[in-house]
């Protein structure tokens, strides 16, 4: 099967969902899952009482029965939970998480890849963000057993990925190395996952994913294509126009007057250097419009990644009165993100719709009181003692500093682990009355996703921007010379979550 031309993005928690996926993949085109939290989202659908019977239909179809049914067992309330009760939280993790963790990972990742491949025989991805290392082995393994065609990683330098994802296709035991601050030259902390002990036997032979790193520059693609543990298949290039986290700008932090990372020169990929590598390679960010597909091509790029566009269809996970609002807003001319510098624990610049009701607001940021009880962005760092401890520079301030932070590091920061989940409708519920607030990203394209509406409509379809993105753009003389002209550079280029 030829590469795809167009690769849906994996963004935010449950965003890019199975229904999107599926929707995108019956046409040929690459649907990606977002991995990230999905263990939360499973167990959040079911508390919910999945209503509509699909998480229930992935559990029945997960090859491990009784592993299955712990989980339907620990999770799942008929009829679903009181509209004002909590969520029962699931176990944070950790270097050794809990066995019901990690087999409620496994499960969860197998049923988002098995339902977004049902039906149909196109391909599907997986997203992950290499910041968010402790549940990956757990997750990959579940991704594999629903045979997924693609593993994309960025948010780091997934060198380690490639050579997990043949190991875990051979049934073999697997380490991944995780980063702890503090730590002493020559130490190695590492998690571990053995799908031997897992399966209680003989594992299954799955089959090896492509593996697609997310870089924003020459350097790092060649980093990868070089020194990764096995074979990288491909890039996604992004810039720092697409939503999520965005890549840093090289060299020194500096901000423009409205506070954003100000990117320069030095930050736009050397394409013709990543094209030198031989690998198929797609460009992200602003190339999600009529005629973005062409002008990737003229680049030398097999085809491009949308996020933006998908994140505000019907089929993306979005709270649909969220993406109502949006949509109205870019009708308008008034849809807008901020690349926030600070926002996100990672460290990484990242990108904030800028709408009422939301974490986008100054207000309610400093109304909404601190608490980290999901630890997806832990930092792991060495105590006195020598043990590792975990800490976020968005928990609870005084937590943060006693674990031997810095005051600096707790300012501006947003809880991304429980505002993304609240972005898809599975806000968490507070003691206090209040509710977790979405937190929602997207990239510069948002000003223009009305473009996809149909006259008289309020919404539109995955299928519709496939077919606005598939449009041969009319010939004109500029068009015909510059296909006629060497282009090393994008006029612009950008990165999903």
């Amino acid at each position: 099967m030829s590469e795809p031309q167009i690769i849906q993005g994996g963004m935010g928690v449950a965003v890019s969902g199975w229904r999107l996926a599926r929707a995108v993949s019956k046409l040929g085109q690459l649907g990606v899952v977002s991995g990230t939290a999905l263990a939360v989202m499973l167990s959040r659908r079911l508390q919910a009482g999945d209503l509509d019977g699909q998480m229930r239909h992935g559990l029945e179809h997960f090859p491990l029965p009784a592993i299955a049914g712990r989980v339907l067992e620990e999770h799942f309330i008929p009829g679903g939970k009181a509209p004002d009760e909590p969520f029962k939280l699931t176990p944070m993790p950790t270097l050794t998480p809990r066995a019901s963790l990690v087999e409620l990972t496994v499960v969860a990742n197998f049923v988002e890849v098995f339902l977004a491949k049902e039906g149909h025989d196109g391909l599907v991805g997986i997203n992950f963000l290499e910041k968010i290392q402790l549940p990956t082995l757990p997750s990959l393994f579940g991704a594999m057993l629903a045979e997924v065609d693609y593993v994309l990683m960025g948010a780091g330098i997934p060198r380690a990925i490639p050579g997990l994802l043949d190991r875990l296709s051979a049934g073999d035991d697997v380490t991944l190395k995780i980063d702890v601050q503090g730590a002493a030259s020559g130490d190695e902390y590492v998690t571990r996952f053995s799908p031997r002990e897992f399966c209680n036997g003989t594992p299954p032979q799955l089959k090896r994913p492509k593996f697609l790193g997310i870089v924003a520059s020459a350097t790092l693609a060649m980093t990868l294509a070089k020194k990764s543990s096995g074979r990288v298949d491909g890039f996604v290039v992004e810039g720092e126009t697409a939503g999520g986290h965005n890549a840093p700008p090289r060299g020194p932090m500096r901000l423009t007057a409205e506070g954003e990372p100000l990117y320069g020169p030095r930050d736009v990929p050397e394409l013709d250097k990543i094209a030198a590598l031989g690998l198929p390679f797609w460009l992200a960010g602003s190339y999600g419009r009529p005629g973005g597909l062409a002008d990737a091509r003229r680049l030398g790029a097999t085809g491009i990644q949308v996020g933006t566009a998908f994140a505000f269809s019907e089929e993306s996970g979005i709270d649909p009165e969220l993406k109502r609002q949006v949509i109205e807003l870019s009708r308008q001319g008034k849809a807008r993100v901020f690349t926030d510098p600070v926002a996100s624990p990672t460290g990484f610049p990242f990108k904030v719709v800028q709408l009422e009701g939301t974490l986008s607001s100054s207000a309610a940021y400093e109304a909404r009181e601190r608490v980290c009880d999901l630890g997806y962005l832990r930092h792991l760092y060495v105590r006195p003692d020598q043990t590792v401890g975990y800490r976020c520079p968005s928990e609870p301030v005084e937590n943060y500093l006693r674990k031997g932070g810095k005051i600096e590091e707790t300012e501006g920061r947003k809880c991304v682990c429980n505002g993304l989940p609240a972005t898809v409708g599975s806000a968490q519920a507070r003691e206090d009355g209040t509710w977790e607030l979405p937190l929602m990203t997207a990239g510069n394209e948002v000003a223009n996703v009305a473009q996809f509406l149909a006259a008289g409509r309020s919404s539109y379809t995955a299928a519709e921007v496939i077919a606005k993105l598939l449009e041969e753009p009319p010939q004109t003389p500029e068009t015909v010379a510059n296909d006629l002209t060497v282009v090393s550079e994008p006029s612009s280029s950008a990165v999903p979550a």
